[in-house]
């Protein structure tokens, strides 16, 4: 699958699990919601204190596998190399990221403090191959 149709079907279904390494080698994989940035990068928002942070921290490559709301229907995995970016940094790309999924917030102060109350971080991935189901 061409990596510019996986990131377009990200911009449309945001209903993700991301997997990430334990220091074993074994996946620790987490439901998240995920769209893109301007860039082509599929971007994700967490906690810096969740294991998917610790577990990149040590080897930045993920895997999403993107489902449609319905569940059954098309789906994409993307895999990719991941840039960890912290607040204050992180702010405009989390404010983004909430736009590009909800539109906007009726209060962008009080997402701001929340952001920084819940120690936010955004990860973004650089994909690098993607994979869907086969039509037909």
């Amino acid at each position: 699958m061409d990596l510019e149709e996986a990131v377009a079907v990200v911009r449309q279904q945001h209903r993700a699990v991301l997997s990430t390494l334990r220091a074993d080698g074994t996946p620790q994989m987490s439901p998240v919601l995920a769209t893109t940035d301007d860039a082509g990068h599929v971007t994700v928002s967490t906690s810096e204190k969740s294991a998917k942070v610790r577990n990149l921290r040590r080897d930045p490559r993920a895997w999403l596998c993107v489902l449609p709301d319905e569940f059954f229907g098309r789906w994409v995995q993307v895999e990719g190399d991941v840039e960890i970016v912290e607040l204050p940094d992180a702010m405009p790309l989390l404010e983004e990221y909430f736009r590009s999924i909800s539109g906007e917030h009726d209060d962008w102060e009080q997402y701001r403090a929340a952001m920084r109350d819940e120690g936010r971080v955004l990860l973004r991935v650089t994909p690098t191959r993607a994979v869907s189901a086969p039509t037909g």
